[in-house]
């Protein structure tokens, strides 16, 4: 296994990029550190399995370094990095049977017999292949196909990294979930530095220790899935991460505080003092549903708000409330009344955000 470090990376599929909008990733540096179990989470186009592909070396980088453990491997081919791939449909042979398949790595690497057979059944026997074990591969189904293609890349335990590019795509939705926990037994059983690629939330929450949440061709935040949902560090976050996403509204400043519409919201002085020495006019507030307070009678820090809509969800509700003109929801407990026509909701200081120029502003801010 390897420290995997991107060094003032960039990549542009364009032969003459003329501005940031030609990059698929923009200049960024990251470190994904040795041992650790890594999701790369962001929406379809943002980058991330050009990212993936560079770090296995199967696309060189317009600018920049990739290095494993300190050394530069932009020149070396996706078999001198040592590196194991997972792709999002299967990628096996077709007239070998399952156990030839989980072997053939450790064959091309020279392993005695013995040692094939004690790791392909080990393989096995965690992604549940036992049955299929002696089968052609060519009559499995695509969930077979998958876990087969995955223990291909699982089987070796002397790369540096094993990538994963949305591998449970093909996989049935009942059974995603399982994977998720046999690959997260896995490292925790081999200790291997894994990176796994979605766009699902929930599989990047189940898997990884860290996330790193990519937007634009960056890595906007890279933290664990609590600190991304408590503090997100760009809109973006807070809109992706989440369901529903953290409710964002527009503000303009006055004193002491910020508004929208007919409400004001006041801020801490630090807040209030950073806002003047920015001078942006980009400055939104963002808090999620879980934190929004939600009464039926109101009080000196409370705002009316007319409802909307009611979304029961068995152990709790979505409330969709108009406070103004501005759409905000609620997340309630499910025995909480939300028959009457209007609702007094109060933001607790410490789950309010703010953002200026879409990145978080820390109340410690100087």
């Amino acid at each position: 296994m390897a420290e995997i470090q991107l060094k003032s990376l960039a990549h542009s599929y364009s032969k003459n990029p003329a501005g940031p909008e030609d990059y698929a990733i923009r200049q960024m540096s990251h470190v994904w550190h040795k041992g650790g179990a890594y999701a790369l989470l962001g929406p379809s186009g943002c980058g991330k399995s050009t990212m993936l592909n560079i770090i296995s070396g199967l696309l060189a980088p317009s600018e920049g370094d990739v290095l494993f453990d300190n050394v530069r491997v932009n020149e070396l081919s996706p078999k001198d990095r040592n590196i194991a791939q997972v792709f999002q449909f299967p990628v096996i042979y077709d007239s070998m049977t399952v156990y030839d398949n989980l072997a053939f790595p450790l064959r091309n690497a020279g392993q005695p017999k013995a040692k094939i057979k004690v790791k392909v059944e080990e393989i096995a026997a965690i992604l549940e292949l036992e049955p299929v074990l002696h089968k052609k591969a060519k009559g499995l189904t695509a969930d077979e196909k998958q876990k087969v293609s995955m223990g291909r890349g699982l089987v070796r335990d002397d790369v540096s990294a094993i990538l994963f590019d949305e591998p449970l795509t093909v996989i049935d939705p009942q059974l995603k979930w399982k994977l998720r926990r046999k690959l997260k037994q896995i490292h925790e059983q081999f200790n291997i530095t894994m990176v796994y690629v979605t766009h699902d939330q929930l599989e990047a929450s189940t898997f990884a220790d860290k996330i790193a949440v990519m937007y634009g061709g960056q890595i906007v935040q890279f933290g664990t899935p609590r600190e991304l949902f408590e503090s997100p560090n760009h809109t973006f976050v807070g809109y992706f991460i989440g369901s529903p996403g953290m409710n964002l509204v527009e503000v303009s400043r006055e004193d002491g505080g910020v508004r929208f519409d007919d409400t004001f919201v006041p801020l801490s002085e630090t807040l209030c003092d950073h806002i003047e020495r920015v001078g942006s006019s980009n400055l939104k507030l963002g808090i999620r549903p879980e934190f929004i307070q939600v009464t039926d009678h109101a009080s000196d820090d409370t705002h009316e708000c007319a409802v909307r809509d009611v979304e029961d969800l068995g152990t709790y509700k979505i409330v969709t409330l108009m406070l103004g003109d501005r759409v905000i929801k609620a997340r309630v407990s499910e025995d909480q009344d939300t028959e009457a026509a209007t609702l007094h909701v109060a933001f607790p200081r410490q789950w309010l955000k703010l953002y200026i120029d879409e990145y978080l502003v820390e109340e410690q801010a100087e």
